[in-house]
């Protein structure tokens, strides 16, 4: 088993680790975000309640409530574009998973020696890089989309 074979499976294993722990931390953020959207919801109906039903309290208690609950609203607001984000990972991480997997059959079909190649394995190998050229132009508006948004925040 020569030494670039171990080095390139060695790498693919630790690719593989570190795509597995940034989606591990990724859904645990979103459970995060969800208990924080939960929380903020709550906070929210209680202070839409005190504005209803307190119409004689004074005004600076009401604006008080009220920027209370903006700032809620605002809140709310940053962990929607966090999890919008986090889903974007989420996709990416999917596709260079799977380009990847895709990397490695491409890789297994173009070390075979031509002369051995059946018509079949050419044609496997083509559809492979097909898919593979797919995956790469999918991880590439997932990119772009990324960079709008990040533009369009500044």
């Amino acid at each position: 088993y020569p030494t670039w074979k171990r080095t390139l499976a060695r790498r693919a294993r630790e690719s593989q680790m570190k795509r597995f722990c940034r989606a591990q931390a990724i859904q645990r953020r979103l459970e995060e975000i969800e208990v924080t959207f939960r929380e903020l919801e709550q906070q929210g109906i209680k202070l839409e309640k005190l504005l209803r039903d307190e119409n004689e309290s004074p005004a600076d208690q009401q604006t008080q409530w009220t920027n209370q609950l903006l700032y809620l609203v605002q809140k709310k607001n940053n962990l929607m574009t966090e999890e919008s984000d986090l889903m974007i990972a989420v996709q990416e991480l999917k596709l260079e998973e799977k380009q990847c997997q895709l990397d490695e059959k491409l890789r297994s079909y173009m070390n075979k020696e031509d002369t051995l190649k059946t018509p079949e394995d050419e044609k496997a190998e083509q559809e492979i890089l097909k898919q593979l050229v797919e995956v790469v132009n999918k991880r590439n508006v997932l990119i772009q989309l990324q960079e709008e948004k990040r533009l369009s925040e500044l």
